[in-house]
């Protein structure tokens, strides 16, 4: 790396946070006045607009993207010997959270291109969970990931085909759309995480579950608060302390502002990589007929020794990269021990093979000539 060049962030807060600033201190200076600090009014404010972004008829804010997933299966009363259908590749939360509750996740291959659940596959794990008869299929999580939307009109049959339960994961992808609807309605529930890094992220953890049932909203709502009725010290279920904070929803609210244009810049910086880089590595499929948020643009390697190459060049460039994710689920020790030992090598060779470049909305011209050049050298 020259002594001229800067190191490119891989995450730039800073920059974004001096684009909003203005509303932001407004925003923080109005909670600091009115000191509801727990589910104050700018709550109540970021669901209808969370909703409204989305279409959705109710959205519900949580604490985390993980306690949103954990809400929307309690309040399916999912548990001890039911299975919980999921992909390999993604991450964590998405099998701890039925774990937690007791249920089993039951591990599904993705596309290779797109790396998203394959719907093919998730009808086999199905039929295989069946036959076996230990387990009772309960729910399938579909998971958006990386910023593009799954298959939801497959995954939709399938669950509607099998009566379970649809969860949909939208962590990685609030801001994507399929076949011109925005994604937040496609499931049965649908939860979103506003961890920092996220498209749309917070300066903490925060999240919200989106659901055309009222029934299902007012659920989550008692859930996220101890599991209280029509007043605080009446307990009509067992819950959870999972409410979002004030200040965390001003923050948001904020963002909310500049999501949009933010978007777009996500969206061009992907195209330029396309373009560039097509020949030279393997770049992310589109989904047909989708938008993607791009919360991460992952390439893939050869394999895995050139991977390692790529990205020990990239950084003496002062290029930074990630790797989503280094191994899949089913071979993480928390879950070894709840797979069946069915064969996953999709998932297994992307682990080996998958480097996250840098994409956010203040990355400059100049960044993406500079991550460019570098990967195409790398690649050389």
């Amino acid at each position: 790396m020259s002594n001229t060049s800067r190191a490119i962030p891989f995450l730039d807060l800073k920059a974004q946070q001096a684009r909003i600033a203005v509303d932001l201190r407004r925003r923080l200076d109005t909670v600091l006045e009115h000191c509801q600090f727990v589910l104050g009014p700018e709550v109540r404010e970021l669901e209808a607009e969370l909703a409204r972004f989305c279409g959705a008829k109710h959205c519900v804010s949580v604490s985390s993207g993980t306690d949103a997933l954990q809400i929307a299966l309690m309040a399916e009363e999912i548990g001890r010997g039911d299975a919980v259908f999921l992909p390999a590749f993604t991450y964590t939360a998405t099998a701890e959270v039925p774990l937690l509750l007791g249920a089993t996740p039951v591990f599904v291959d993705v596309d290779p291109r797109t790396f998203q659940i394959d719907p093919a596959h998730l009808v086999k794990r199905i039929e295989d969970v069946r036959a076996a008869g230990t387990l009772k299929p309960r729910a399938i999580i579909g998971v958006d990931l990386f910023g593009q939307p799954a298959d939801w009109p497959a995954l939709v049959a399938i669950a509607r085909q099998n009566d379970l339960f649809l969860l949909d994961d939208l962590a990685q992808s609030f801001g994507a759309s399929l076949n011109g609807t925005m994604i937040g309605t496609q499931a049965d529930a649908t939860a979103t995480s506003f961890f920092p890094s996220k498209p749309l992220g917070a300066y903490g953890d925060g999240g919200a579950l989106f659901t055309e049932s009222e029934e299902r909203a007012d659920l989550y709502r008692s859930l996220r608060t101890h599991g209280e009725g029509k007043t605080r010290y009446e307990v009509l279920r067992t819950g959870m302390n999972g409410r979002l904070d004030s200040i965390q929803a001003a923050v948001l609210l904020a963002k909310l502002g500049v999501f949009k244009e933010e978007l777009e810049a996500r969206e061009r910086i992907a195209c330029v990589y396309d373009q560039r880089l097509g020949n030279a590595v393997t770049t992310p499929k589109r989904v047909a007929n989708s938008t993607s948020a791009w919360a991460i643009y992952a390439i893939l390697l050869p394999d895995e020794a050139a991977r390692d190459r790529t990205q020990a060049a990239l950084r003496a460039d002062g290029v930074p990269t990630a790797i989503y994710y280094p191994r899949p689920l089913h071979r993480q020790p928390a879950y070894s021990a709840q797979h069946d030992g069915s064969a996953l090598p999709i998932s297994e060779n992307l682990a080996g093979r998958i480097l996250a470049l840098p994409i956010h909305p203040d990355l400059t011209d100049e960044d993406v000539g500079r991550i460019c050049d570098a990967v195409l050298a790398a690649a050389a």
